[in-house]
């Protein structure tokens, strides 16, 4: 057992992570399921019979959004997700 994970044990906790996208990422029989599940999620949002956590879209990302965007996270006041798009990791 890891060292770090003791202090854990102790207290009868656990770390448990889910992939969002492990069907895909692992190729399995049923990852169609996740297609459906987001068409499903984005109608429902079309719907506006599910809201989402957007709190702020600041636009295209760009140094000035980006700083202004930092400093709203560090200013503890932020609520819901704050969106840049444009980002391109090509």
């Amino acid at each position: 057992m890891a060292a770090w994970s003791m202090p854990l044990k102790r207290k009868c906790l656990s770390l448990q992570w889910k992939l969002m996208f492990a069907r895909p990422l692992f190729e399995t029989p049923d990852m169609i399921c996740k297609n459906q599940l987001l068409e499903r999620v984005s109608a429902l949002i079309d719907q506006r019979r599910l809201k989402t956590t957007l709190g702020q879209h600041f636009g295209g990302i760009d140094a000035a959004n980006l700083r202004h965007a930092h400093a709203l996270i560090e200013s503890n006041s932020a609520r819901g997700k704050i969106v840049l798009e444009g980002f391109s990791a090509d």
